[in-house]
């Protein structure tokens, strides 16, 4: 499972990095390599940690994004979030290839804070929920139950609040405002996930309906 961890975490870095540098058309661009360094420590480090105190879970997130129990809404929900991934990195390259954006280096700093910051977060979700599979379905092999805790007391898909902060955080931080433009596209796509999602844990999952009724806020509250 270490082993398919790193080799995964590897595949994604070096993936987005090409991205960023062919679409950029060069690789004099520190702020990319900063994030391409931190996302090579994190994702073994943050994939250790879970391994310790959570092995089934990291079990589930290294699984594919397109799996046989899935609801075809899913299905079809990640291909066109890879796209818009794939779509957004190319953007921020070429945003960097002609110099669109001038952005304050304190600008930059406070975008790395958000991505160190999402991932902090995003691992608060592990702890706290041991069925954040990066699908939608019920786990029932696992014996999936209601998660209240941590965030989950104060929105039902903090999952998806963590990756705000990563797609608000890593445009700041690569200094491009096309890139951080498309943050009302994620959201808008997560807005959708959300609703695949609490449709099948509606139907599926004992507890849920009540707990959808005491937490209010899907993402962000007071909010939504």
């Amino acid at each position: 499972m270490i082993a398919r961890l790193l080799l995964q975490n590897t595949i994604f870095t070096v993936g987005m990095g090409t991205l960023l540098f062919a679409s950029a058309g060069t690789l004099h661009w520190p702020s990319a390599w900063v994030f391409l360094v931190t996302s090579a420590v994190l994702g073994p480090l943050c994939g250790w940690w879970l391994y310790r105190i959570d092995p089934a879970l990291l079990a589930e997130r290294l699984r594919p994004v397109l799996q046989k129990d899935q609801p075809a809404a899913d299905k079809m929900f990640m291909i066109v979030f890879v796209i818009a991934m794939l779509v957004w990195l190319v953007a921020m390259g070429v945003d960097r290839r002609i110099r669109f954006s001038e952005m304050p280096i304190a600008l930059q700093v406070f975008g790395l804070v958000l991505f160190l910051a999402s991932t902090l977060f995003t691992m608060w979700v592990f702890r706290e929920n041991s069925f954040a599979a990066p699908v939608v379905k019920l786990q029932a092999e696992r014996a999936q139950r209601v998660i209240s805790t941590g965030p989950y007391a104060h929105v039902r898909h903090p999952m998806y609040s963590g990756m705000v902060l990563f797609f608000a955080g890593l445009p700041l931080l690569l200094g491009a405002w096309w890139g951080l433009a498309m943050v009302l596209v994620f959201a808008v796509l997560f807005a959708v996930r959300i609703g695949i999602e609490e449709r099948t844990l509606r139907e599926g999952l004992r507890g849920y309906a009540e707990y959808s009724a005491r937490v209010r806020y899907r993402l962000v509250p007071g909010l939504w």
